[in-house]
């Protein structure tokens, strides 16, 4: 991923989106950009026009800290785009200070981790890495996930590839649309976070040839993250569900998240979840006989 070109696609973008009366600046007559000019962002930020024009072509090289928070305020941008941009910041500087690690190989899921996964009985959850690959994932887990890995049984699997590339995948999320720009504005999060990670650029290679809409989210710079919220599901077998998701972080194992899903007990969805565990088990008992 070229950084220069993602720094300026990324400012450009947030800068058109505020107005002047946002910035507090007076709008006389027409302006022929959307947004602030660059002069004005500047000037909000407390540095010359000729530096920030520089940081806006896409050397951020060297940027301090306390200017990227200038330029960020000058832009309004939130705490997921702030981080965002020093992300991109850090990409630009030289090699060494960017602590390049070698991503060809998984991370190893300790067994300590995988035994927590394997005890959440009442829950779906799952194990990914920063590219959305699934990389272990406990019965309930693949009973949600269903669709996911009946198209793709061993794992890993990426969740991007299903949420992009998968013709069923409309149909298991009713809110498709929505859900998959989130998606796309998350892995901008990871590329920017893993700027050397040859896999996770091939990736977004392939969903950038092979689907319209990721294109079209892309080129928008948006940035998601994934802490916690609320998805729905259409499951082939158990109807509607509304789940709330946690996604946990493990600090101790560098890139790898656990995701959970749960319902409120005797709700629609809570009685949907314990359906979809006897659903789970008559599964396993047909598979253990074949």
């Amino acid at each position: 991923m070229d950084n220069r070109s993602e720094v300026k696609a990324f400012l450009s973008s947030r800068r058109a989106k505020v107005n002047p009366e946002q910035a507090g600046i007076p709008s006389y007559g027409n302006r022929r950009v959307a947004g602030l000019r660059r002069g004005e962002v500047a000037a909000l930020a407390g540095v010359s026009v000729e530096y920030y024009t520089r940081l806006e072509r896409g050397n951020l090289g060297g940027a301090s800290d306390s200017v990227l928070d200038a330029v960020a305020r000058a832009l309004r941008l939130d705490e997921t785009e702030t981080a965002h941009l020093h992300h991109l910041a850090r990409a630009a500087g030289p090699a060494p200070a960017r602590a390049r690690v070698r991503r060809d190989k998984e991370p190893e899921i300790r067994p300590a981790v995988r035994r927590v996964l394997d005890s959440m009985t009442g829950v779906p959850a799952f194990l990914r890495n920063h590219r959305f690959d699934i990389l272990a994932a406990n019965p309930l887990g693949r009973a949600l996930y269903a669709p996911m890995f009946a198209a793709s049984p061993a794992l890993p699997v990426n969740s991007m590839r299903f949420t992009f590339l998968n013709p069923h995948a409309q149909a298991f999320y009713p809110d498709w649309a929505a859900m998959a720009r989130s998606a796309a504005a998350a892995l901008r999060i990871a590329a920017a976070q893993h700027p050397d990670d040859q896999h996770l650029m091939n990736l977004i290679g392939e969903l950038s040839m092979r689907s319209e809409p990721f294109r079209g989210w892309w080129a928008a710079q948006d940035v998601y993250v994934h802490r916690n919220g609320a998805k729905r599901f259409r499951h082939p077998a158990i109807g509607e569900l509304e789940l709330e998701y946690e996604a946990l972080a493990l600090p101790g194992d560098e890139c790898l998240t656990m995701l959970t899903y749960s319902a409120q007990p005797g709700t629609p969805s809570g009685d949907g979840l314990e359906l979809l565990a006897t659903w789970a088990a008559t599964q396993q008992s047909v598979t253990a006989q074949r």
